[in-house]
């Protein structure tokens, strides 16, 4: 009769690693269903121009703390060429105080009648306290003069230490909106870097054509006076009416300046940002504006959509960008980072906000 053994049973260490290997497995398995997929270019473009968006708002935002910076330093430095200058004025005349009571000190230190008595000519002693009586008037006007000029000098150095305090406030103002600047730019850079070479190619193929396409509308503007937006309304562009001197001079000087590229916080010439752009334009036509959106839109006219001139500025996105109207739909602009000074139909580039005319 053969021996039955029963089956040696397998060890509690052992079922413990089987187990959590299949858990383990069973996790991995889990977290690939469940794992989110790669965004489409479609979707990294739409994050990317989001960021850009925000960017350019800190941007602008730097913008003008550094106008406000710039302008507070003037201020401050004038201020405090003033005091100097003023202190320089105290010192001579606390010295012609100085000399007033040393010639005082030398006429004598007698009793005036005692020295009337003493004197051998008594009419030299009366010329000489007549002159004593001056000296004293001329001391008394010496030390209101001093008195007023301590007074002018506290009260402009207080003015002084404000603009200073200003100044450091507005710095701080302009590093925070710099440093968020650069963290948007650098998260769009990062989603950007999620596409492939070919991928980020196309993109900007994309970009340069629609660029061309608006370049190419401009240059052909003529019949046309109605466009549909981006929500599909058709817009009453109305008859493309000629601009005005100013406007065209300002849509000229940008005309040249195409093909540069966007700078953030750029004026030019090599480089320029959204309002960067419009500010140098106007300069070269004579005309001189603020430097960012948010104080441009407030520089000139309000003009209706459907009454917009060649020059006027057009402002996009809640007033974080601005471009100059180039006739039929089109406005030249500094887009965004990685691009250049471009014509771009209005439909394309945000949503419209307003217009002035400078």
């Amino acid at each position: 009769m053969g021996s039955h053994r029963r089956p040696k049973q397998p060890s509690r260490a052992r079922v413990t690693v089987l187990t959590a290997t299949a858990a383990a497995a069973v996790a991995l398995t889990s977290q690939a269903a469940h794992a989110d997929p790669k965004p489409t270019k479609s979707e990294v473009k739409a994050k990317v121009d989001k960021l850009y968006h925000e960017a350019e708002v800190a941007t602008e935002k730097a913008n003008g703390a550094k106008e406000q910076q710039d302008k507070l330093k003037k201020q401050a430095d004038a201020l405090q060429d003033k005091v100097a200058r003023g202190q320089d004025e105290l010192n001579t005349l606390r010295g012609q105080l100085g000399s007033l009571a040393t010639a005082q000190y030398r006429s004598g230190g007698l009793d005036p009648s005692v020295q009337l008595l003493l004197s051998s000519d008594p009419d030299s002693f009366l010329d000489q306290a007549s002159a004593l009586d001056q000296l004293s008037a001329k001391q008394a006007d010496s030390l209101e003069k001093i008195q007023a000029k301590q007074r002018a000098l506290a009260q402009q150095r207080k003015e002084a230490q404000g603009k200073l305090t200003a100044l450091a406030e507005v710095r701080e103002t302009l590093n925070e909106n710099k440093k968020k600047s650069q963290g948007k730019l650098a998260a769009a850079q990062k989603l950007l870097n999620t596409l492939t070479a070919a991928e980020r190619a196309k993109m900007a193929e994309d970009d340069r054509r629609a660029a061309n396409r608006a370049a190419g509308e401009r240059a052909g503007a003529g019949n046309k006076t109605s466009s549909s937006s981006s929500s599909g309304e058709q817009v009453d562009l109305g008859n493309e009416v000629p601009a005005s001197a100013l406007g065209a001079a300002a849509l000229q000087a940008a005309h040249t300046q195409v093909g540069k590229p966007y700078g953030r916080m750029g004026t030019g010439p090599s480089s320029y940002d959204c309002s960067g752009l419009t500010q140098w334009a106007y300069a070269q036509a004579g005309a001189q504006i603020t430097r960012t959106t948010f104080t441009q839109i407030n520089q000139g006219t309000r003009i209706a959509r459907s009454q917009l001139k060649p020059g006027d500025l057009v402002f996009f996105s809640n007033t974080s960008h601005v471009g100059l109207y180039a006739g039929n739909n089109t406005v030249l602009h500094a887009p965004y980072p990685g691009t250049y000074v471009r014509y771009e139909s209005m439909n394309t580039i945000g949503a419209y906000q307003t217009a002035v005319r400078i």
